[in-house]
């Protein structure tokens, strides 16, 4: 009687939209997931391994796909054969829209955490951004763009389907972690602390 009353527990397919993306990530559309697979280690197998590069392979796909359309669209006028299939790509408003309130929530996010920094004076958020900066610097300086791109792939590919599978096990582990990480900076916070009235009393005797 009493889990009827808890909250319902979200489900990762539910988390990650419950859309296109999320069946895809969940590997639920095993094709296009092998295909964005074996889409992304081509890529960067042709850009890293063979040296190929980024703006000149976009370029030549892009001549070599206006080429076919113009050869295409001759040979139909002049075989009275239907013309290439070209749909109406145009964004919409509400696209725009959903991206720019999207972006506002970012933003708006970041300056947050920024005025948390200097204004509130958060050690705890201060240590917390360092950290990830210099981890995201550290990582950065191992690899170049396009290989952190591909692991990102492997990443998005990989960990929402492990989590699916064994989240209660990661779960218990990620909140030990939490609390570890916790505990860790309560104590620098203390020690923190405990630093400035030792300064400030210092100052009273030599004067």
């Amino acid at each position: 009687m009493g889990n009827s009353h808890q909250p319902r527990r979200r489900s990762v397919h539910q988390a990650l939209g419950g859309g296109f993306v999320a069946d895809l990530l969940l590997w639920k559309k095993r094709t296009g997931g092998a295909t964005l697979l074996v889409g992304a280690t081509a890529l960067w197998f042709v850009f890293e391994r063979a040296g190929y590069n980024v703006l000149s392979f976009v370029a030549n796909v892009l001549l070599l796909l206006v080429a076919i359309l113009f050869l295409w669209a001759k040979s139909a006028s002049l075989l009275n054969r239907p013309l290439p299939p070209l749909p109406d790509l145009e964004i919409s408003e509400q696209s725009i829209v959903k991206i720019a309130v999207v972006m506002q929530e970012w933003v708006n996010y970041t300056l947050s955490i920024a005025r948390d920094i200097t204004v509130g004076r958060n050690w705890k958020l201060f240590l917390q951004v360092a950290l990830g900066l210099w981890f995201i610097s550290y990582i950065g300086s191992l690899f170049n763009f396009i290989t952190l791109v591909y692991i990102g792939v492997i990443l998005s590919l990989t960990v929402p389907f492990l989590y699916d599978k064994y989240h209660e096990i990661i779960d218990e582990k990620l909140c030990r972690a939490h609390k570890a990480i916790q505990a860790l900076l309560l104590r620098i916070d203390s020690n923190v602390l405990k630093m400035i009235p030792l300064t400030s009393n210092k100052e009273k005797k030599i004067q």
